[in-house]
């Protein structure tokens, strides 16, 4: 006769083996099915490869597996990345399409002189704006029409590279100048708000300033930047005048066009 502490250990011995048994049977059988799906799912992208690019110097093994549990191999040169589609794609198309880290097209070739002649055209001096401590601007939809007019409506935008960055009292984006689908300039614009309720119409302004800091690079009024002809157009058409402000009867000097007047709060 046999002890009952006996039987109870010849049990245990007896469930330890029957459960290392079945879980060695589910791992292996959980193996198989990962390698049929992952053999399935190679064999299909290899044959999108070869449907999307039939003459890509693509070296591509369709042949199929001699068994369900093999993995076939896939070897390509250059890699292939997939689209939103699931077919494949060129990683310089990819990367040209995402302007928010591309470099796609710059410096590879210079615009037409057609165009080169209206990106540097002289400005028009009835076009140039002064503030009224005697900076020289031009206003940003002049920005834009000499753009519209140098490669057409549709033909140029500006892609953000980076996230909105909304500080205590101003607003910072960098974006990039994409003309007929090469990068041509980068730049960070701002623009301050003295309300949270001013940060869309802030966040669009450091749009605008961003433009005007990207056509810089295509040499569009870039006279602006040019000290000899500030101070020459300062000269021509601008005046310094003594003004009074008028809820505070404070009085300054400030800039304005000799073919301008001050507005409120004001007067001369």
């Amino acid at each position: 006769m046999l002890s009952a502490r006996a039987i109870a250990t010849s049990r245990a011995a007896g469930y330890r083996t029957f459960f290392r048994s079945s879980f060695a049977t589910k791992v292996s059988t959980s193996n198989v099915r990962t390698a049929r799906f992952v053999g399935g799912a190679a064999r299909t992208f290899a044959t999108r490869v070869s449907d999307v690019n039939p003459d890509e110097d693509v070296v591509v093994n369709k042949t199929a597996p001699e068994s369900e549990d093999s993995v076939p191999s896939v070897i390509s040169q250059p890699v292939m990345l997939a689209d939103s589609n699931g077919f494949a794609q060129r990683p310089a198309e990819v990367a040209a399409n995402d302007w928010t880290r591309s470099f796609h097209g710059l410096s590879s070739e210079p615009f037409s002189k057609e165009i080169a002649d209206i990106l540097q055209a002289p400005i028009d001096p009835l076009d140039v704006e002064m503030k009224p401590d005697g900076l020289l601007y031009l206003p940003e939809i002049k920005y834009r029409r000499i753009l519209n007019k140098a490669f057409g409506p549709g033909g140029w935008g500006l892609a953000p590279r980076s996230e909105t960055n909304v500080g205590a009292k101003i607003v910072s984006r960098e974006y990039g100048l994409v003309c007929l689908g090469r990068l041509v300039a980068v730049a960070r614009g701002e623009q301050e708000y003295f309300d949270p309720s001013g940060i869309p119409t802030a966040t669009e302004g450091c749009k605008s300033n961003a433009l005007m800091r990207c056509c810089k690079d295509l040499g569009i009024a870039s006279e602006l930047w040019d000290p000899r002809f500030i101070r020459q157009f300062k000269a021509e058409h601008c005046v310094e005048v003594f003004v009074e402000h008028i809820p505070t009867k404070r009085k300054r000097k400030l800039w304005r066009r000799k073919d301008a007047k001050l507005e409120y709060p004001y007067k001369e």
